[in-house]
């Protein structure tokens, strides 16, 4: 299928990574066992938070909320990702590349006239997209800088100001086992954060870098991977009302099968 075309067709080629013959299988079997993880936790939790009443309030909503997110981003990537593994030909169709690429971007890209096929990536996001126009897109790139400007710069002031505070009140309180829970809780946040931070900061500047593809592979879909996978244990195992919930569930399991 050839870069340029003067009526493009709406079948579209991705280029994903170029695998070598031996790492298929294992390359596969990592991804699906991360995808039946990232399922197994987070069903789990939206289960538990449905069925449990004293569990129906905002903060468990929230929990809910997370979990959501978590399953229809990444069960929009890593199964089409996992069969472009296995496939030496890989396409998509236009409309399944934009509902792919919807969960992470504001629908510009759809209003673009199209000259070209061929998606220079492992799946469809929205600086792909633009890159099948033949048009002059630096309004899009201009917009779409200033919004993930704007974006992370909001989310870093929220996050430092969330983190001044706390540590406000704990300075204040001087109570050994508040502190020591707040540490807790926040240094594993903080790690995630700044996982997702990080990789969604790569995955958009790698963008203007060609000669690195698959490290803005890599970060892109670790950006989906690690806090789908972590958000469970750490906005979940570490708030008590839950954990003590799972731990029923678990103590009356072993006593039925006992």
């Amino acid at each position: 299928m050839g870069e340029n075309t003067t009526m493009p067709s709406d079948i579209l080629e991705i280029r994903g990574f170029e695998i070598s013959p031996e790492y298929i299988y294992p390359l596969f079997f990592l991804l699906l066992f991360v995808y039946s993880t990232l399922l197994f936790s987070n069903v789990g939790v939206l289960t538990l938070i449905i069925k449990e009443k004293s569990l129906h309030q905002p903060m468990y909503f929230l929990f809910c909320n997370l979990s959501v997110n978590d399953l229809i981003g990444n069960t929009v990537l890593l199964p089409q990702l996992m069969a472009h593994v296995l496939s030496t030909k890989r396409f998509i169709t236009y409309n399944q590349c934009l509902l792919q690429a919807f969960h992470t971007v504001i629908g510009l890209s759809a209003t673009l006239s199209r000259c070209r096929s061929i998606i220079q990536n492992a799946f469809c996001d929205n600086p792909s997209l633009f890159k099948l126009s033949c048009e002059d897109v630096s309004i899009n790139n201009i917009y779409g800088l200033f919004f993930t400007v704007l974006l992370f710069t909001c989310s870093i002031g929220g996050i430092t100001a969330t983190y001044i505070r706390i540590a406000i009140i704990c300075w204040m309180k001087k109570n050994k086992e508040m502190n020591n829970r707040a540490l807790q809780t926040c240094s594993s946040h903080l790690i995630l954060y700044l996982i997702m931070l990080w990789s969604g900061f790569l995955s958009i500047i790698l963008h203007r870098f060609p000669d690195y593809p698959d490290l803005r592979k890599i970060a892109y879909i670790l950006f989906h991977v690690v806090p789908a996978n972590l958000n469970p244990i750490i906005y979940g195992l570490q708030t008590r009302s839950l954990r003590d919930k799972i731990t029923q569930i678990l103590k009356r399991k072993t006593v039925i099968s006992i």
